[in-house]
């Protein structure tokens, strides 16, 4: 269904209202109905040690888990998409993989195919080669760092983007890999598409110099601590780190970013995390430091009691908030009711507070995900009101050099060729002597087949590139980052 006509469907409800809210009680999917599972324990199941072990991280792991409920036709669709689209690996821990076709009972051979296809986390998480786009299955101008992170480091892996706040890359590495990945740069295993970038420095050394850039550093008051995912961090190695950084009077703001509590809650139910977690609040507290955690979740599938009962544990030990920042995805969540489900069972069913939901940025093959800035408009007018005002989430944009910005705040839109154009009001780290950086227009680009005739005509002819110079793009690029890496 286009976003058009989910949209339009929406006056249609018998209720009078277009979205009819129903609270809806969080479920934990039986987990044996997968033949890889039948003999799985509650215990183990609840055992971060088992998830870890037991995460699908190829085609055979996850032929041995569904067996035949699937059909030949989806592992050979998988296995070319990870030889010739993946710019992420395979990674996705069971509590992951349950929460896909949650409500289908497996019925024989094949039974299951055509619900795995249309499922929404499915499609985020294990992406198929016939989900990409044939026509523009990249932009033009999609590129491997999009956002440009990594030429604003202010040390290795400390992204030094907004005038008051940084983010902290503490590892290359997740507890699961989504295919549309921001870092797929840097973070995980390198892909037969991708080549992946590697910190030069040691860890120790690394942490050290982000430590000592934020004491000599005071406008920063805010720290976003990251990765990659903090919960692959050893607890003790991330505590020492967040100690050390609550010891420096400017910092104010700290917030941990963590697909894990919704992807690996079993991590921050640990006794050792928790009781961890609670030290670290209550100095945090006592030295008035707002410290909270940052999930990623896109679809309400994937908020199960679990996630719930990690999110209260975590609220319980101090932390002031646990927020939720999604990625707007076509096939996931672009559309108004899929919003609302996932808005209310954060805030109705795990204490968790919706407050972003990103445009999908511009990183190789992922047009089929992406939609246009004025689909995201459309969306952010039809999911107000529903919610409390501090609980709606903002639809944002985050545009290369400028940063995080609401959908409806761009300066000019040329809705033919799909660009919008932004302005600014600070300067990122890369921009101390440019006189103009506050006077000009930034582009951002609609995804080529969301546009009119006319405009898909003008970019066959303006912006296709052939294979030979994406391919010299692509090692100039590369060169260019691990230029960057060696450089610290």
């Amino acid at each position: 269904m286009s976003i058009e006509t989910s949209i339009a469907s929406l006056v249609e409800d018998a209720t009078g209202q277009p979205y009819p809210y129903r609270r809806a009680e969080l479920v934990e999917p039986d987990w044996t109905r997968f033949p890889g599972w039948r003999d799985v324990t509650a215990e183990e199941w609840a055992s971060v040690q088992w998830q870890r072990a037991h995460c699908v991280k190829n085609v055979r792991q996850l032929r041995e888990l569904m067996g035949d409920l699937v059909d030949e036709r989806f592992y050979a669709d998988l296995e070319r998409d990870q030889a010739e689209r993946a710019t992420m690996s395979m990674l996705v821990p069971p509590q992951m993989m349950n929460t896909m076709v949650p409500h289908v009972e497996p019925a024989g051979p094949g039974s299951l195919t055509e619900a795995f296809y249309a499922d929404p986390v499915r499609h985020y998480m294990l992406p198929v080669f016939s989900d990409r786009r044939t026509d523009w299955a990249s932009h033009p101008h999609a590129t491997r760092d999009s956002l440009h992170e990594h030429d604003m480091w202010a040390t290795e892996g400390l992204t030094h983007r907004y005038p008051t706040k940084v983010l902290a890359e503490l590892l290359p590495t997740c507890p699961q890999y989504c295919g549309h990945c921001t870092r797929m740069d840097l973070v995980g295993n390198s892909t037969p598409t991708i080549e992946k970038l590697k910190f030069a420095g040691k860890p120790n050394d690394r942490i050290g110099d982000m430590l000592d850039y934020l004491r000599r550093t005071p406008s920063v008051r805010d720290v976003v601590v990251s990765g990659g995912d903090v919960a692959n961090m050893p607890w003790p190695r991330l505590e020492a780190f967040l100690t050390s950084v609550l010891e420096i009077e400017n910092v104010r703001d700290i917030r941990l970013a963590t697909k894990a509590l919704v992807g690996l809650p079993q991590h921050w139910l640990q006794p050792d995390v928790v009781e961890g977690m609670s030290r670290v609040a209550g100095t945090a507290r006592a030295r008035g430091v707002s410290l909270a955690i940052h999930t990623h979740a896109n679809h309400a599938q994937s908020v199960t009691p679990l996630v719930a009962e990690a999110s209260r544990a975590m609220l319980d030990a101090g932390v002031r908030d646990v927020r939720n920042q999604g990625v707007l995805l076509n096939g996931v969540n672009a559309d108004p009711h899929a919003l609302l489900d996932l808005c209310f069972s954060l805030l109705d069913g795990a204490q968790i507070m919706p407050y972003y939901f990103y445009m999908c940025d511009m990183i190789p093959f992922s047009e089929h995900w992406r939609v246009s800035v004025a689909d995201a408009q459309r969306l952010q007018h039809h999911i107000m009101g529903y919610l409390p005002g501090f609980a709606t989430p903002r639809i944002v944009c985050d545009v290369p050099f400028v940063g995080k910005r609401w959908v409806h705040q761009l300066a000019d839109y040329d809705t033919e060729r799909g660009i919008s154009y932004w302005t600014k009001n600070y300067r990122t780290s890369i921009e101390a002597d440019d006189a103009q950086a506050l006077s000009r227009t930034y582009e951002y680009y609609d995804p080529i087949h969301t546009l009119p005739e006319a405009g898909q005509r003008w970019w066959a002819e303006h912006g296709r590139l052939d294979e030979s110079a994406l391919k010299a793009a692509e090692v100039a690029e590369a060169s260019r980052r691990t230029a960057a890496l060696q450089a610290w």
